[in-house]
């Protein structure tokens, strides 16, 4: 078995108590990568990371570090590309895993969102549904299921 190592991309993430939660029953250790300070509980098995405020950085540090054996928790569709291609697992907050079959029509949809915000000369065209309970809760059963499915094999 290869060591899992959680990273969480962590300046926007809604789930960063319920990951410290899972990963420390499952003993597996967490970065908390950010460009801006952010309390982390004081656990051997967690590191904070903090990283320049450039652009990307974080990303940047996310996708050069991670590997196999790796769980990257970020809802940066971009960013999720770069670690599926590093060979990690990556997982949405909501709890949706980041796949090679589901990648590329995120991108698209990603690039047809913003085309679609840049024609809309200032309306409100909407954002994102907003985080809920059972959002938190699939996302920790998500997380829970791929570390056993990679503590097995």
């Amino acid at each position: 078995m290869a060591d899992i190592l959680v990273w969480i991309d962590a300046d926007a993430c809604p789930v960063r108590e319920e990951t410290y939660k899972v990963a420390l029953r499952h003993k597996v250790p967490v970065k908390v990568v950010s460009n801006s300070f952010l309390r982390v509980p004081d656990h051997p098995s967690i590191e904070r990371v903090m990283v320049s405020d450039g652009f990307d950085a974080a990303d940047d540090y996310i996708a050069e570090n991670c590997g196999p054996g790796s769980v990257v928790i970020t809802a940066d569709i971009l960013l999720a590309d770069r670690i599926l291609k590093a060979g990690a697992a990556g997982l949405s907050p909501k709890g949706d895993a980041w796949t090679d079959d589901n990648i590329g029509t995120a991108i698209a949809t990603r690039a047809i969102m913003a085309d679609l915000r840049a024609g809309a000369l200032g309306e409100n065209i909407g954002g994102p549904k907003p985080f809920t309970h059972a959002d938190r809760s699939k996302y920790l059963q998500s997380l829970h299921n791929l570390i056993e499915r990679l503590k097995r094999g």
